[in-house]
């Protein structure tokens, strides 16, 4: 089998992986309110799923047999093959479903580092929230409301496979559940839409409870195991705009880590366009000529997740904190959300 997406069965569906990708970087944060949009999303024609902390994945069974792909086009079935094992036996020929990868912690709570740290025994569940075929026939063009019920007459859940649940009713009482259960966010969609990769057309939005996005990192700072803080930024306009410096997160065994993928990168010229700063700033996250003499530059491909207060009125971050690397991210598609 060639490993070449476009290739493969399916391929309609394949092709819009990358679309996919930039439909997942188009979010919608609340640190103080409701966003407009979701303030209007009440009504027969929406409903709401929790947002889960996951890698974007889609499932593949056709004659060839059973495959699950990052959003990016890679295959994972190798890294899965529980998730593989009970795909086999949840879903019928000619099904692609899209999903996410979510693993869970000893204490039975969703966790993005666990997921990326999941080893043999780690708990990772595949949770199909769209079906883009059915019965070996695309059902992107179908609204979202018959795409739902095909989707529960699809999947014979298991272990490792489930349906991501929505709801309706009051968007307010919705988001008191999941703030109550220590969710990361709200996703809102709309019934009577189809498939719609890549493009913001209003069909669906989405709200962050805890602030939180994924930025690049463009340097560091020396220290023990390797590294005493990050520098990391987000694209504007095809040009790296600096965010902040990161200690907070960061183990020794996660600095030792990033330490050894960063080595290779690096370069003598500071990748970001908005430094030096002329000052600090308030709360002390500008980068000023004199600190950028204790840095060390790399070429910007390694994203990781963060989690963080609130942005600054300087366009910093304030109390930044590592959640772990991703490796299903390409750097340019990481923007300030």
């Amino acid at each position: 089998m060639s490993n070449e997406p476009w290739k493969w069965k399916f391929t309609p569906v394949l092709l819009n992986l990358e679309d996919a990708a930039r439909e997942q970087n188009h979010r919608i944060h609340a640190a103080h309110g409701m966003p407009a949009r979701f303030q209007n999303s009440h009504g027969d024609l929406w409903v709401y799923e929790l947002k889960l902390d996951g890698y974007r994945a889609q499932a593949i069974r056709d004659a060839a047999g059973v495959r699950l792909l990052s959003r990016r086009g890679k295959d994972l079935s190798k890294k899965y093959p529980l998730i593989i094992r009970d795909l086999s036996g949840a879903i019928e020929v000619g099904t692609a479903l899209n999903g996410e990868l979510v693993a869970f912690d000893d204490q039975g709570r969703p966790s993005f580092n666990a997921l990326q740290n999941a080893a043999s025994g780690t708990h990772v569940v595949f949770f199909a929230f769209d079906i883009l075929v059915s019965e070996g026939k695309d059902v992107k063009g179908l609204p979202l409301r018959d795409r739902k019920e095909l989707l529960k007459a699809a999947i014979d859940c298991n272990e490792h496979v489930q349906l991501s649940e929505y709801f309706g009713g009051s968007l307010e009482k919705f988001l008191r559940g999941v703030k109550d259960i220590g969710g990361e966010g709200v996703v809102a969609k709309r019934l009577d839409r189809p498939y719609e990769p890549g493009r913001r057309s209003g069909s669906w939005s989405k709200m962050r409870i805890n602030i939180g996005q994924e930025f690049v990192i463009g340097g560091f700072t020396p220290g023990s195991n390797g590294i005493d803080a990050l520098i990391v930024g987000y694209y504007e306009g095809g040009k790296l705009i600096y965010a902040a410096r990161v200690r907070a997160g960061l183990v020794p065994a996660s600095r030792r880590e990033i330490y050894d993928r960063l080595k290779p990168l690096s370069v003598k010229t500071c990748p970001f366009v908005n430094l030096p700063e002329a000052t600090p700033g308030r709360w002390g996250q500008g980068l000023t000529a004199a600190k950028m003499e204790c840095c060390i530059w790399v070429k910007p491909r390694l994203v990781a997740n963060f989690e963080f207060l609130e942005w600054t009125d300087s366009n910093h971050v304030r109390h930044i904190k590592f959640a772990g690397l991703r490796a299903d991210k390409d750097a340019r598609d990481v923007v300030r959300e």
